[in-house]
C-alpha cells in the first residue's frame, strides 16, 4: 500500500468518478477506505471548485467524510474474516506491525489519526476488524478524523477557490513544501518508531 501510485491512473479513476456525480464520489471514498489505493482528495477539491454554493460543499464533505468511513467499516468487515491473508500479501510487516501498535495502544485515537493522516486508513481498518475493535468507537473516531481531513481543504477551497491555486507561485508552493516538511520528518519517525515503543501497562 505504500507504492506509488501512477498519476496516469489516479487521473482516469477520478474522471470517471466525477462523471456519476455525488454517487461517483461516493464509491471512491468508500472503496480507498476499505481496498483500493487511489486517494479520494484530488476528486473532492476538483469538485469543490465547481461548487456552485456553500450548501453544495458542504454537501460534497459529508458525502465523502459518511462514505469514507461506510467503506471503512467494510473494510472492518474484510478484517473480522479475510485480515490476515489481505496484509500478509498487500502490506508490509513493518507496516503491519505498526498498524497493531497504533490500535492496541492508541485506540480511538489511533483511528482518528489514520483517518486525517497519509496512513493508510483501510490497513488499520482491517486490523481493527481483526481484533474486534470496539464499533462504535471505530465509527467515531473516523467520522472525527475524515471529517477534518475533507472539511478543512473544503472549506479552503470553498471560501478562496481559484486563488488558491492562482496564488501557488514557486515562492509559495516552496513554503509550503517546508512547511510540509517540518510536519512530515517528525510524523513519519514517529511512524517508523512505533515499533520501539514499549506498549502500555495495564
Amino acid at each position: 500500500m505504500s507504492s506509488i501510485i501512477p498519476q496516469d491512473l489516479i487521473d482516469s479513476a477520478v474522471d470517471w468518478a466525477d462523471s456519476l456525480g455525488y454517487l461517483g464520489l461516493a464509491l471512491l471514498t468508500a472503496s480507498e477506505a476499505a481496498i483500493q489505493p487511489i486517494p479520494p482528495d484530488p476528486l473532492i477539491w476538483k469538485m469543490v471548485l465547481e461548487a456552485g454554493s456553500g450548501f453544495e460543499i458542504l454537501l460534497i464533505v459529508a458525502i465523502a467524510t459518511l462514505s469514507s468511513v461506510g467503506g471503512a467499516l467494510v473494510g472492518y468487515l474484510i478484517g473480522m474474516y479475510a485480515g490476515g491473508w489481505l496484509m500478509e500479501n498487500f502490506v508490509s510487516e513493518g507496516n503491519i506491525l505498526r498498524l497493531e501498535k497504533l490500535v492496541s495502544k492508541y485506540g480511538a485515537l489511533g483511528i482518528f489519526i489514520a483517518a486525517v493522516s497519509p496512513i493508510p486508513y483501510k490497513g488499520l481498518a482491517w486490523v481493527a476488524g481483526a481484533g474486534r475493535m470496539n464499533l462504535k468507537i471505530f465509527i467515531a473516531a473516523g467520522i472525527f478524523g475524515r471529517g477534518i481531513r475533507f472539511g478543512v481543504p473544503g472549506v479552503l477551497l470553498g471560501v478562496y477557490g481559484e486563488n488558491i491555486v492562482e496564488s501557488l507561485n514557486w515562492l509559495t508552493f516552496s513554503l509550503i513544501s517546508v512547511a510540509s516538511l517540518v510536519f512530515l520528518i517528525p510524523a513519519m519517525n514517529w511512524w517508523n518508531s512505533l515499533l520501539l515503543e514499549e506498549p502500555i501497562s495495564e
